[in-house]
């Protein structure tokens, strides 16, 4: 078999799957195999697969085909400039939550080692990316789920990106003060909306890390305590609500609040300062 005929014959199985991309995975998944990159497969569409990449190919797909997250297929993901592992103990880093990172570079611009605590920090994604591209940014990430904090710790590792990684439920209260910045990425769907997402979701990404309410005020609430006069706090948002959270941050207190979209267009994220 060929790496062409490989490949149409993966993107048939996905999309039979209901996968919503399944050129576009059965490329990834291919090139992955094959240990190239997905232009390179089309600069050598006749190569014969031997039958250990046969094997492996068809491994991964159907990995894929039951609608496992591709990341966790992969068992790594690209995040700005990182690549970090990923499994089911944590969820898949995602584009919209980059623009969260480029909300608390700017926020952290001007301290020189400003102190940043990143509540639910799961893979480590915000924590990580925050400490390679502030260099002197003291980072402390903490969550409560000591599986999702065995990934970070790997992804710390891998990286060689010095963060303090604290196991620490956000209800217990957050670490003290004072932070010059609280960042978070919460659980914010609601229980009765898990069954309109998709299988990937719903089915593979841990529950504890999709699924909250009052998550996202009792973040706002709590950094209150903990942040210097002038701190910033920074909230990924489901889509298209971040006018809502920024309403709530009005009402605690917090000043010069500013929405941003995502890539797509839709309110993401949610920022502010306390006052001076």
């Amino acid at each position: 078999m060929t790496s062409r005929e490989a490949l149409r014959e993966a993107e048939e199985r996905l999309a039979e799957a209901g996968v919503e991309t399944p050129r576009v995975d059965a490329e990834i998944l291919l090139a992955h195999v094959l240990g190239t990159t997905r232009s390179g497969l089309h600069t050598d569409s006749r190569r014969e697969l031997s039958d250990e990449e046969r094997a492996e190919l068809d491994r991964l797909v159907s990995r894929r085909a039951g609608r496992e997250p591709l990341a966790y297929v992969l068992g790594e993901w690209g995040f700005r400039r990182l690549t970090l592992k990923v499994d089911r103990r944590v969820l898949v880093p995602r584009p919209e939550t980059e623009v969260v990172v480029e909300r608390v570079l700017a926020r952290i611009a001007g301290p020189r080692e400003p102190r940043v605590l990143d509540v639910g920090t799961g893979s480590g994604a915000i924590a990580l990316s925050v400490a390679d591209e502030h260099p002197g940014a003291r980072v402390t990430a903490i969550d409560a789920s000591e599986d999702a904090l065995a990934v970070a710790r790997e992804n710390a590792a891998r990286t060689g990106l010095a963060v303090e990684i604290v196991h620490r439920d956000l209800f217990e209260g957050l670490p003290d003060g004072p932070w010059d910045l609280v960042v978070s990425n919460p659980p914010y769907i609601l229980e009765d909306e898990l069954e309109g997402l998709g299988p990937e979701v719903r089915d593979w990404e841990p529950r504890g890390a999709v699924v909250g309410e009052g998550t996202t005020e009792g973040v706002a609430r709590a950094a209150l305590s903990v942040l210097r006069e002038g701190g910033a706090l920074v909230l990924e948002t489901p889509g298209g609500r971040a006018e809502q959270v920024a309403e709530l941050l009005r009402d605690l207190g917090y000043e010069d609040v500013r929405v941003t979209d995502d890539l797509t267009g839709l309110s993401r994220v949610a920022d502010g300062v306390t006052p001076s």
